[in-house]
């Protein structure tokens, strides 16, 4: 009986031990899968986030945007240092400089004497609106349009006018032109002399000239050395074009870079009499120019209208063939807001007209689409509505002859006629 008995236990422990390892073995496998799902499921998790991050923006990303919107925004003076300091990141994305055209203050003369704007030139002849001093210059196709090309070594040009000997600049006047500023910014700089460096020599002329740097400049009267920058160029990665405006009065100079006047000299100290620019190109960069234009006068707008009843300018300028307004054009704009601000019962009719090139009808077109956008943009800076109107003259009314650069320069203008 006890043998019987040990014999049931022995095979019942049997039994049982293999009942436990199945069992135990279906829980191991049920596990396993639990284990395997689990972590099936933490690694797509890890995925769905990482495609997240990647097209939706990170967790810190989606935290702040949860932030309400004043702990977000920077405060005005770092907002202020963000907009003139780009990083270097931001300097090689930027194609072209960050301009605040509203502070612009620079108004052109109003009677042109030289102007280029290099249409109808060859490429690859030399630019035949100017004189060559020295060195190796033509014309170029640069960003689809004409452009002066200075050649390796070093160039020298100047206008191309009747009796050079002679003082062709006014008492009174202002000089334009871009210039393009290449990946070596160090090495690029624009040399311009207030004189004629091959037709009015004189003892001394040479030290008098204006160093035009990517971002900043420097003015050498042989007596005196004044600078002035604005320190843009420190962060830019890649080329750009700058837009350059002097200003003369009598005895005072100002020098503008873009929006940005970086020289003021109240007693120059010596009668400017022509134009010349020259590069000193030692390294392989690209030294380009375009849109050079000097003009007699600088009489302030407001001093204009007292005397004429209207204002005339041609210091709004358009892309070529659109109504598109060029941003050196806001240096007039302003002025005319401020005008108009300064004097609300005042109201102008906004009026276009064109030289006589291309289509007459395109012409009257054209002049109307300009004045309107003009007085739109006036409008958007704050001017009733109702104190403004538009209209287009085409070529109708031309006030100098349309047979020289110069005479198309000064039809092509828009007045400000009181209502």
């Amino acid at each position: 009986m006890k043998k019987l008995l040990h014999l049931l236990l022995i095979v019942g422990f049997i039994f049982s031990c293999s009942y436990v390892t199945e069992a135990q073995i279906n829980i191991g496998k049920k596990l396993k899968k639990a284990v395997e799902k689990k972590t099936d499921e933490k690694v797509d998790k890890a995925i769905d986030e990482g495609l997240d991050e990647v097209f939706e923006g990170s967790k810190d990303d989606k935290d702040a945007e949860k932030q309400p919107a004043e702990e977000q925004k920077l405060p005005d003076a770092e907002l202020d240092k963000s907009e003139q300091k780009p990083s270097d990141q931001e300097g090689e994305k930027a194609t072209s400089p960050t301009l605040n055209w509203a502070k612009y203050d620079f108004v052109p003369g109003d009677k042109v004497v030289f102007e280029d704007n290099l249409i109808g030139e060859e490429n690859g002849e030399f630019p035949s609106r100017w004189d060559l001093q020295y060195g190796n210059v033509e014309i170029a196709q640069f960003g689809g349009e004409n452009v002066i090309m200075f050649m390796s070594g070093s160039s020298c040009i100047i206008p191309y006018l009747k009796n050079p000997e002679q003082d062709y600049l006014p008492d009174i006047f202002t000089i334009e032109f871009d210039v393009y500023y290449d990946v070596e910014p160090h090495s690029a700089k624009y040399f311009v002399f207030l004189y004629d460096k091959k037709n009015q020599r004189g003892a001394g002329q040479s030290l008098k000239n204006i160093k035009l740097f990517p971002g900043g400049i420097q003015f050498d009267g042989s007596d005196n050395l004044v600078s002035g920058g604005d320190g843009l160029w420190y962060n830019r990665k890649t080329p750009f074009w700058r837009h350059i405006s002097i200003g003369f009065n009598i005895r005072s100079l100002k020098v503008y870079y873009d929006d940005v006047r970086m020289l003021n000299i109240p007693h120059l100290g010596f009668n400017p009499t022509g134009l010349s620019v020259s590069i000193i190109n030692t390294n392989p960069v690209n030294f380009y120019m375009k849109n050079i234009r000097i003009a007699e006068g600088g009489q302030k707008l407001y001093d204009k209208f007292l005397q004429d009843g209207k204002i005339v300018t041609n210091a709004i300028r358009f892309d070529v063939n659109k109504t598109t307004i060029k941003p050196e054009s806001m240096g007039a704009i302003n002025s005319i807001y401020k005008i108009l601000n300064d004097n609300p019962e005042l109201k102008f009719s906004v009026e276009g007209h064109t030289d006589n090139d291309g289509d007459e009808a395109l012409n009257q077109t054209l002049s109307e689409g300009r004045a309107e956008a003009v007085m739109n943009k006036l409008i958007e800076m704050g001017i009733s509505a109702d104190r403004l109107s538009f209209k287009g003259f085409g070529e109708s009314k031309p006030i100098a002859e349309n047979t020289t650069a110069e005479g198309k320069a000064n039809n092509r203008r828009v007045e400000f006629v009181k209502m």
